[in-house]
């Protein structure tokens, strides 16, 4: 099973391993996608407010910028570490241990605009690229990522059952045949539900942590919902879609 994580808008400092290697990631096949982006960005950053317009920022944020001018030379992290917020804090992979946490190690994945895919343990650099975001005369990465992504993810999915957390800006890089998405509710009193925005990413990053430190090995959505209900989450199930019913 892998369960595959959204990115972060926000991203840890630092890190203590060496600078950048894309040989290095998973998935060779989206080398040189990475390293036209990697460029990419790293040339945007020399010019603060074409940056900023194609990356969503305001004058305040011109750190990330500088992040992204620093993509070839800046520490490295594993990328379940490098990642942070709402959805990382519930997952809270720092405080698996033995085997949960070899588990963890195997199972996590992370979608990213930047690299396509990323193992928990991938050594990437901290950055600035959302899946929304417009690079001067470029496509849009939905465009780009697509026909590069899809089959990697298509290839995954043969061997291994997803489960599929990313947002929908993110799943739009690319789909993933036969897998388990998963949505949040809220509940009310008198029964009436709504989505739940900013604590969706907090009830994934549970639901992650329960599947990613499991010794079951779910192979259906039926199992995957089995393995959340036994952690006392509400799930409800209809074919490879899980909502999670909290309440309101």
């Amino acid at each position: 099973m892998i369960v595959l994580l959204p990115p972060s808008e926000t991203k840890r400092a630092g890190g203590d391993g060496p600078p950048l290697q894309l040989d290095a990631l998973t998935a060779p096949e989206l080398t040189g996608l990475r390293a036209e982006l990697v460029a990419e960005l790293v040339g945007l950053a020399a010019d603060p407010e074409a940056s900023r317009a194609a990356l969503g920022l305001s004058a305040a944020q011109d750190g990330e910028i500088e992040r992204n001018a620093a993509l070839y030379t800046a520490p490295t992290a594993p990328a379940i570490h490098r990642y942070t917020g709402v959805l990382y804090e519930a997952l809270d992979v720092d405080s698996l241990r033995g085997a949960s946490a070899a588990r963890a190690g195997a199972r996590l994945a992370v979608g990213s605009a930047l690299f396509g895919l990323l193992r928990a343990t991938d050594p990437v650099p901290a950055y600035r690229l959302s899946a929304t975001s417009k690079l001067p005369g470029r496509p849009g990465l939905a465009r780009r990522w697509r026909p590069v992504l899809e089959p990697v993810l298509a290839e995954i999915a043969e061997s291994e059952l997803v489960v599929d957390l990313r947002s929908g800006s993110y799943a739009a890089l690319a789909p993933i045949p036969g897998s388990v998405s998963v949505d949040v509710v809220a509940e009310h009193a008198d029964g009436r539900r709504v989505s739940v925005s900013h604590f969706n990413k907090a009830h994934k990053g549970r639901l992650a942590r329960v599947l990613a430190s499991t010794r079951a090995e779910p192979g259906d959505a039926a199992a995957v919902a089995a393995i959340a209900r036994r952690a006392g989450m509400r799930v409800e199930r209809d074919d490879r879609r899980l909502t999670i019913v909290v309440d309101a």
